[in-house]
């Protein structure tokens, strides 16, 4: 059997690996956007809708590329996944807070914006790297990004994505097999990044955005990629949260990472142990998650 390299929770022969690297020497497709699209139309990698996954694959690209594993022609625009920028000074586009509410009743009305412009994208990504202490990092895959506003203005963004390739609380929680576990880990989301903007200070805030958000998640997803998750994981680092929020909006504590990272493969332990957090979307996700046949 060909050996496999695995990127993006995605296995690769070594003949497939071969086929992109002919795709970056190739002068039919002499971008990364369409060696991307070309292999996805030749690997058949598609997402549940159906759609190419082309992100995924520019992201598994970039790190055999980075790996030697091929060679990516040189990228067109400076604004590439390389080379995103984690770390931003203040957003001048985003209406910060006219005040400083203390209360959620001074606070008002939330409303949740989905991402779905260049422009709201834009002030998303700046907002999280100029405030979020991990930085902005593009998401691969199916995602979704919000951004919360009240009377004051923006007060919160939050994003979701991939979840996990393996985590052993979640899966014991699950009750998954390895099998099981390949077919229905779409049906799990991640809760990537959650912030309240650091000039909110006010008890309660953070559990009722939560709420508002996953309320609307599940209808959210089917619209933009054909299928509905039916539950959301997160991780909340030990040493610098207590989950407090997370508690309070219903979300059940199933255990502790290893402090290894959702793509380690050398089993080094190198990052903080987190506390997994998990939130049902549907009554009977066990169940869902559990049978291998299709929804």
């Amino acid at each position: 059997m060909s050996p496999t390299h695995r990127y993006v929770g995605r296995d690769f022969t070594d003949e497939e690996i071969e086929l992109i690297g002919a795709l970056c020497t190739n002068s039919a497709t002499p971008t990364r956007e369409s060696i991307a699209r070309a292999a996805c139309e030749a690997l058949s990698w598609r997402a549940q809708n159906g759609a190419l996954k082309i992100m995924s694959a520019k992201v598994a690209f970039l790190r055999m590329h980075r790996d030697g594993l091929i060679t990516l022609p040189p990228p067109r625009s400076e604004n590439t996944n390389g080379r995103a920028v984690r770390y931003q000074s203040p957003n001048a586009q985003l209406r910060l807070p006219d005040m400083s509410p203390s209360t959620l009743s001074q606070i008002g009305d939330l409303r949740i914006h989905l991402v779905q412009t260049k422009k709201a994208s834009a002030i998303w990504n700046q907002t999280i790297a100029s405030y979020h202490y991990l930085g902005y990092v593009p998401l691969a895959g199916a995602q979704l990004r919000y951004l919360v506003e009240a009377d004051c203005g923006f007060v919160s963004a939050l994003s979701f994505g991939a979840s996990a390739w393996k985590c052993a609380p979640r899966d014991t929680h699950i009750g998954w097999d390895d099998k099981t576990r390949r077919s229905r880990l779409h049906l799990v989301v991640g809760n990537a990044r959650f912030l309240i903007l650091p000039y909110i200070q006010v008890p309660n805030l953070a559990s009722k955005i939560l709420a508002k958000v996953t309320r609307r998640l599940r209808d959210d997803w089917q619209v933009a990629y054909g299928y509905a998750p039916v539950l959301v994981e997160t991780f909340v680092e030990t040493g610098r949260f207590a989950g407090t929020s997370y508690r309070a909006a219903n979300w059940i504590q199933v255990g502790k990472t290893q402090g290894r990272g959702k793509l380690d493969r050398t089993h080094a332990k190198a990052l903080p142990v987190k506390d997994v957090y998990l939130y049902p979307l549907h009554r009977a996700y066990k169940t869902i998650l559990s049978t291998q046949t299709s929804m």
